[in-house]
């Protein structure tokens, strides 16, 4: 290694003792030193306003909703969930109503007829089935002379009528429909109804027109047309009796087998489900309008 000339050596050191180099020296290692620990992220200006800053919203939203525009959908969606559930069920008890009165799957009993009402004191007045509509029915085929099992049925049909009596009132009318018409006239069928409930309607009738009702009503009988009144025979007849809509349309049948209770519970279930479809029941006061109608009067 070539060293420096004396004098150039000396020359050298002096400019180093210089306060001017010194100053040149120190400032140029600072700028070299500030460079090294200079940050590459930009500088977060402060917010002026107070608020939020654009962090601090970024963290208090998810993806593009915020917090509060999740908990308004979220109380919508419940609103609009609980409103369809309730219009849900509405639907389903409407439909319940009127599948209760549609003729669709349902036997085709009851139709028109023309009897003779049995009245107080052997009397009789013209009856049809219009005069059925407006209340419901229960209606009955049996005979006078029956030893056992119309009583029972009638007995328990009363029972019927008096406990959705105490709930809805005289919205059900008792009917008995004799078909032995040799030996029922209208007085003895006036006496043997007496005994059952006291708005109870017997009908009788001449025998075409007693057989006319019961195939109306699917109802089965065996009395001959030549049958003597005065001979001793049974009848056999189906051993049913018929809930009828206040349109007269057919609801249900109710056999031996059923109680009291049962028939109630099933009735009472019908014209809930009828009121509740918006359809109109009146009083069966069949009984009282006909006796109360001179036209009516059978001579």
């Amino acid at each position: 290694m070539h060293s420096l000339p004396i004098g150039l050596a000396r020359r050298v050191s002096r400019l180093q003792r210089t306060p001017l180099v010194r100053s040149q020296v120190a400032g140029s290692f600072s700028r070299v030193e500030a460079a090294s620990f200079r940050s590459s992220a930009p500088a977060r200006r402060p917010s002026l306003s107070g608020g939020p800053s654009e962090g601090e919203k970024n963290r208090s939203a998810i993806g593009p909703f915020s917090f509060p525009a999740i908990a308004l959908f979220v109380a919508t969606a419940g609103g609009l969930f609980y409103y369809f559930k309730l219009e849900k069920a509405k639907v389903e008890e409407r439909r319940a109503a009127e599948s209760a009165n549609v003729k669709v799957g349902r036997p085709r009993i009851g139709g028109p007829f023309e009897l003779i009402a049995a009245g107080p004191g052997g009397q009789g007045f013209r009856m049809t089935h219009q005069d059925l509509e407006g209340s419901f029915s229960l209606i009955y085929f049996g005979f006078t002379n029956c030893p056992d099992i119309c009583p029972e049925e009638l007995d328990k049909m009363g029972e019927v009528v008096d406990t959705v009596g105490r709930e809805h009132g005289p919205i059900v009318q008792p009917i008995f429909v004799s078909c032995d018409p040799a030996r029922d006239t209208v007085p003895a069928v006036s006496k043997y109804i007496a005994d059952f409930h006291p708005r109870m309607i017997g009908l009788t009738g001449s025998y075409d027109a007693v057989k006319a009702a019961c195939k109306a009503y699917r109802v089965y009988f065996s009395t001959p047309p030549s049958a003597d009144p005065n001979s001793d025979y049974l009848v056999d007849h189906s051993i049913f009796f018929y809930l009828m809509d206040p349109e007269g349309r057919f609801v249900d049948a109710f056999g031996r087998a059923s109680t009291a209770e049962e028939v109630s519970e099933k009735v009472l279930k019908y014209i809930k489900q009828w009121k509740e479809g918006g359809y109109p029941v009146g009083t069966a006061d069949t009984k009282q309008r006909i006796q109360s109608d001179p036209s009516r009067k059978v001579a």
